[in-house]
């Protein structure tokens, strides 16, 4: 009988009620959610790596420009820059809004 008592206690505590019940649509939330702030994450982690200021041997990568072609876009006013210490800086979204007024201006060349 002791057995019988112990069976239906474990029973108990082993029952299922339906909010504990998960169901495919829950799965496939609990994937989306999960996705998205993965997601999330990744976009967060990309803009804190992202530098907002770059040396000039960065910029001349960047741009795919040689070290006289910088300097002519530093002289004419094209390209601003800050120099600290005899090392010159360039904000990475003045850079960008250079490169998509070039973009943006190609196809009026022609």
């Amino acid at each position: 009988m002791m057995d019988n008592s112990r069976d239906s206690n474990f029973a108990k505590r082993r029952s299922v009620t339906l909010d504990q019940l998960v169901t495919i649509s829950d799965l496939e939330k609990f994937k989306s959610d999960l996705l998205l702030s993965i997601q999330n994450l990744l976009s967060d982690t990309k803009r804190q790596d992202e530098k907002k200021w770059l040396k000039s041997y960065e910029v001349k990568k960047l741009m795919n420009i040689s070290a006289g072609t910088l300097q002519n876009l530093r002289t004419n006013g094209t390209l601003p820059f800050t120099k600290i210490g005899g090392i010159i800086y360039y904000n990475l979204a003045d850079i960008e809004n250079i490169m998509e007024g070039q973009k943006s201006n190609f196809g009026k060349n022609f």
